[in-house]
């Protein structure tokens, strides 16, 4: 069973996600803001992590980043959610180092191919002799 950690200020939207995800067998642990995310990854590292961009006090660019530099999380696969899908702040999150982004409302279709998405690319990085061999697609924004 694979492992998500959702990142989200609305429990609504985090409940909703979570049970989605189990769909996928997927168990998931929700933060409900970023510095319980941050207090989270220090527990376990997950497989993926959905991370909602306009939350309170720190936004989800910032805590894009602070995944990236850390060691541990360095090479988890993040996706960037949000309501707002203007192309600025998709490219803005894409910077800060995320693997893909899904709108708001999420679509299970959307959800659905991300996944296999971050599936290919967790099982290239757990071989990497496979790496060379195999293309990975780029997980791209989902609308």
């Amino acid at each position: 069973m694979s492992f998500a950690y959702i990142i989200d200020d609305c429990r609504e939207h985090a409940d909703s996600l979570s049970q989605w995800l189990s769909l996928f067998n997927y168990a998931t642990r929700v933060a409900l803001g970023p510095l319980p995310a941050i207090e989270a990854l220090a527990w376990r590292i997950p497989d993926v992590i959905f991370l909602d961009i306009h939350m309170q006090g720190m936004d989800g660019v910032e805590v894009c980043r602070y995944i990236r530099r850390d060691p541990r999380t360095a090479e988890v696969a993040i996706i960037g959610m949000s309501s707002d899908t203007q192309p600025a702040l998709v490219e803005r999150v894409r910077l800060a180092g995320a693997n893909g982004f899904l709108g708001k409302p999420l679509e299970f279709e959307a959800l659905d191919e991300v996944l296999q998405a971050v599936e290919k690319l967790n099982q290239a990085r757990r071989h990497p002799a496979l790496m060379a061999k195999a293309h990975l697609p780029h997980l791209r924004p989902a609308h």
